[in-house]
């Protein structure tokens, strides 16, 4: 089988490189751009996952037309070439962490030049990483997520899809339980028919039954011609019944009527209409301590709750929340200024830390809210009104650990997302299984058995 090159796209700013060392490279497709102009028009017709730029000026207006480059492409994964004057520049460490994959020193010597093409593999690597773990996870209703809790969920929904029996989603305000119970109509037999959304407690009591059941001309006073209700315009499809909790008590015997009957009859009228049609209902309220109270009927409960689905809550689904983050980021980026990049470490650290009692609703209002507010290239923790978590001094530390310890990590979870098959995770990351073996050796990565490994963290593609 034909090998094919790996295209990275070498940025040169200044003559004193010397670039046939790295036009050289074995079994990479090398395209070279003289000046941000040339790279820029490059990056307009093709296709990289990788871009190397010489940065041997640290100025704050050649960091500016830098970023604004490499920002054109925010899947890409971007190696600097510098040298050790540069280094030592605060602001310029700092462009280097918030924007660009690794850096490499210059002159490149053989350590260098080694250095260079491991590099280069490992951000090939996870540039592709970032592409195959993102699409998979996202399907038509935006049902994004990869841990545990979502696994289960997903897999709960491929269950109940094709079963006719109603379904009653739990969970907390804002964990997306309209989108599961889309998910299950559109894998569900009737697919094909109407989904229709009735928010049980944002109707007026008084009008509660005529907006279900509907009513006939003159029924009462304003009724001027016959009006279906919404379970009779879900027949042949879904009724999804959000915060069934808060339907009215006398209301409740109508519905149990119905699941029991499959016939309504409307406001006004005394003909019995079948209706077939899928119930799923949900719920943010403890229905069983409901009924203790008086407020809801247990025989209706019974009705509704033949199969079940939780919904986790945000602060119980781990990577995902920064995986929800920058999806939501990308999704409304066009509502702000279009030089912003993405998230500071900082505004990173408070949204793993903040215990999002909105959840997935509240996320999304505040990446908004911050994409049309942040007036720098990077959100801050204020700009999603979140305090920013302080970090300690001796926790900073230099550029040459940080790439040590995210290579360290960048292998562990490659061996694990291939169950620990080296040959794949060689490849996933760029490198030959020589490399990768000497690599796990330098950080002291024993390669796991197979019964350690934790196949619940594996991405999976959603329902």
């Amino acid at each position: 089988m034909e090998f094919e090159l790996r295209s990275v796209l070498f940025v040169v700013t200044q003559d004193k490189i010397d670039a046939g060392q790295v036009t050289s490279i074995p079994d990479w497709d090398v395209h070279v751009a003289q000046g941000l102009e040339s790279a820029a028009l490059s990056l307009a017709n093709n296709n990289y996952k990788v871009g190397l730029i010489q940065l041997e000026d640290f100025s704050n207006k050649m960091l500016r037309a830098v970023e604004q480059l490499i920002t054109t492409d925010r899947s890409m994964e971007w190696i600097v070439l510098t040298n050790d004057e540069c280094l030592q520049k605060k602001p310029f460490c700092k462009f280097i962490s918030e924007t660009c994959y690794d850096f490499v020193t210059l002159p490149l010597d053989d350590t260098g030049y080694a250095c260079l093409l491991s590099t280069l593999g490992h951000a090939f690597g996870m540039a592709g990483l970032k592409q195959s773990d993102s699409e998979p996870n996202y399907d038509e209703y935006e049902m994004v997520g990869s841990s545990p809790a979502m696994i289960k969920l997903f897999s709960a929904v491929r269950r109940v899809a094709n079963v006719s029996a109603p379904v009653l989603i739990c969970g907390e305000s804002g964990t997306g339980k309209e989108l599961v119970a889309r998910a299950i109509h559109e894998r569900s037999s009737c697919a094909d028919g109407p989904f229709v959304a009735v928010n049980c407690g944002a109707i007026p009591e008084n009008l509660i039954q005529s907006e279900l059941f509907g009513y006939e001309k003159g029924a009462f006073t304003g009724a001027n011609k016959q009006k279906l209700g919404q379970i009779e315009v879900a027949s042949g499809g879904t009724l999804f019944l959000d915060e069934v909790g808060d339907l009215p008590y006398d209301m409740q015997v109508n519905l149990l009527r119905f699941l029991q009957e499959k016939v309504i009859q409307r406001v006004g009228g005394n003909e019995e209409i079948s209706v077939d049609v899928r119930v799923i209902s949900a719920t943010n309220v403890d229905l069983e301590a409901a009924i203790k109270k008086g407020r809801f009927r247990e025989d209706l409960l019974y009705r509704l709750n033949v199969l079940q689905i939780l919904t986790p809550a945000l602060r119980d689904r781990g990577g995902d929340i920064e995986l929800l983050t920058k999806f939501f980021f990308d999704h409304f980026l066009s509502e702000g200024q279009g030089r912003l990049k993405g998230f500071s470490q900082q505004a990173l650290l408070a949204i793993q830390q903040h215990r999002w009692p909105g959840n997935v609703r509240e996320l999304i209002n505040r990446v908004r809210r911050a994409i049309v507010m942040c007036d720098g290239r990077l959100i801050q923790p204020n700009d999603l009104g979140l305090k920013e978590c302080a970090v300690e001094e001796s926790l900073v530390m230099p550029l040459k650990e940080v790439r040590a310890l995210a290579e360290k990590e960048a292998i562990a979870n490659a061996i694990q997302n291939c169950r620990q098959n080296m040959t794949q995770a060689a490849k996933m990351l760029g490198v030959s299984r020589v490399t990768l073996y000497r690599m796990m050796e330098k950080y002291a990565l024993v390669q796991p058995t197979e019964a350690s490994v934790e196949t619940d963290f594996q991405k999976v593609r959603p329902i």
